[in-house]
């Protein structure tokens, strides 16, 4: 180490014992001759001489350290560590970080960075003496709809109301606080309603891929197929393997690209499951419904004792970075990316069945077995190939919904029990067969529980929706639209 290097390194030394130090006069001098000129050298010279200093003396300096360091990360070029390092500094409690923060929003182009930072600064001056900039401070909280600021304003109205009500001098103060506050959590209300509403449409697309293909064989088929959840879970299985696959046999950096390539092989592999089933049970049984849903009833309990024994009891998928965090939409809504791409993936299949059935010759060929099974055999349409080949289009519409499922939750063998009533409810709801339908009523199922579980639990929420459903059916029996077909006899 040269001379020079050996001095500043004595210096800091000096100055991390001033740091330390119990006189508050000493302290505060030090940390204005560390924070305000210091830079990134400053903080790797404050590491090395915190190398040889005691444990006592290194928790005295860390919260120095830590705000040097936010106050350099407030102009790094990641706006996701600017934010961070303005939430840390409103949080510190350090007002003179207050002034810091000011001069970065002012140049702050992004605008989630420049609310952090204006919070930030806000909540520093609840603790000025100074009841104006306290008072210019709660409304500024109040005016940025802040969430981390209620709890402080919540507990500056409640020192302020203490001890026989507030001093003259800070009746202005409790006002504006007051008024933050109702601002905040009126704001509060709206922001909640809309995520539950962004969550209940993540729940209905996750329904309505699987309803759609319940609604497609039962629409054409009859077939009440009590396996379809259980087919579900197949596709969060090949999605699991898919990423097993990924991790052992590929290099760490393709291992974001598992999940897209997970897509094709839920689909396949349920749709291979479908079709088995449909050719060695199923189509034995047409025309026999009940006992089609016992045998079908029989099949889901060997698949989820056969994942049992394969998988075990609970297994998890990571989700690719690609689908990881959220996007701030609203002060205190965030939009997961992982929910909004299962918004997508539905959407995508929606367009994908609609495109499938009323725009190829495949589809004029279903819809023809729908309506008239006899005429179409008679016009040579093979009705045995349709009813197989549909029947494992459906089944992989339940594989992609247990692929998209596994980004929200755990894999287990009983993952498909979970949705089945549901799905159910929905085809019936809806109206067997009809694809506008089955949309609506995921939709309003899916929503509907998410705004009655917070009020009565998932169990008695279902329950409730359930018997809404019966109640619905009881004025319309087929559903919201109704079904055309031989099964409709």
């Amino acid at each position: 180490m040269d001379g020079s290097k050996g001095t500043e390194l004595e210096g800091m030394k000096t100055l991390v014992g001033q740091l330390a130090d119990e006189d508050p006069a000493v302290q505060q001098q030090a940390v204005r001759t560390l924070v305000e000129t210091g830079d990134a050298a400053t903080l790797s010279r404050l590491e090395l001489a915190l190398e040889d200093a005691d444990r006592a003396t290194r928790v005295a300096v860390k919260p120095f350290k830590a705000l040097l360091k936010n106050k350099l990360n407030l102009a790094s070029d990641d706006e996701s560590v600017r934010r961070v390092a303005a939430g840390d500094l409103g949080a510190s409690g350090q007002w003179l970080a207050a002034p810091w923060l000011d001069a970065a929003a002012a140049k702050e182009p992004q605008y989630w960075a420049r609310y952090a930072m204006e919070e930030g600064a806000a909540l520093l001056r609840l603790a000025e003496a100074d009841p104006s900039v306290r008072a210019a401070a709660a409304a500024k909280l109040g005016e940025l709809r802040s969430q981390n600021g209620l709890p402080a304003l919540k507990e500056l109205a409640q020192q302020l109301s203490s001890d026989g009500g507030p001093r003259e001098s800070d009746v202005a103060v409790l006002a504006a606080v007051s008024q933050a506050i109702e601002r905040i959590e009126i704001w509060s209300t709206w922001a909640g309603v809309f995520e539950t509403l962004f969550r209940g449409l993540s729940l209905s697309s996750i329904l309505l891929m699987m309803s759609l293909g319940l609604a497609i064989v039962f629409g054409l088929m009859g077939v009440i197929n009590m396996a379809h959840g259980e087919l579900m879970m197949v596709g969060a299985y090949a999605t699991f393997m898919t990423q097993e696959l990924f991790k052992a046999y590929l290099p760490p950096s393709m291992f974001d690209a598992y999940f897209l390539a997970s897509l094709p092989v839920a689909f396949l592999v349920a749709g291979a499951c479908g079709l088995l089933l449909e050719a060695t049970v199923i189509r034995f049984l047409y025309g026999r419904p009940l006992e089609t849903m016992l045998a079908t009833w029989g099949v889901s309990l060997v698949l989820i004792q056969l994942a049992r024994v394969l998988f075990g009891d609970l297994t998890a998928v990571t989700a690719p970075a690609w689908l990881s965090g959220g996007a701030q939409v609203l002060v205190g809504v965030y939009l997961p990316y992982n929910r909004l791409f299962i918004i997508a993936l539905s959407i995508v299949c929606v367009i994908g069945i609609y495109l499938t059935l009323f725009r190829s010759s495949l589809g004029l060929r279903v819809r023809a077995v729908t309506q008239n099974r006899n005429m179409s055999a008679c016009l040579g349409i093979p009705t045995r190939k349709v009813d197989a080949y549909t029947f494992a289009f459906g089944s992989g519409l339940a594989g992609l919904a247990g692929c998209a499922l596994t980004l929200v939750g755990n894999v287990e063998p009983g993952l498909g029990q979970n949705y089945i009533v549901d799905s159910f409810m929905v085809v019936v709801t809806g109206g067997v067969g009809k694809l506008a339908g089955t949309i609506v009523a995921a939709l309003g199922i899916g929503s509907l529980n998410k705004f009655l579980e917070p009020s009565f639990g998932a169990v008695y929420g279902k329950v409730l929706i359930l018997a809404l459903v019966i109640l619905f059916l009881q004025r319309r029996p087929s559903g919201l639209f109704a079904v055309k077909g031989r099964h409709a006899d």
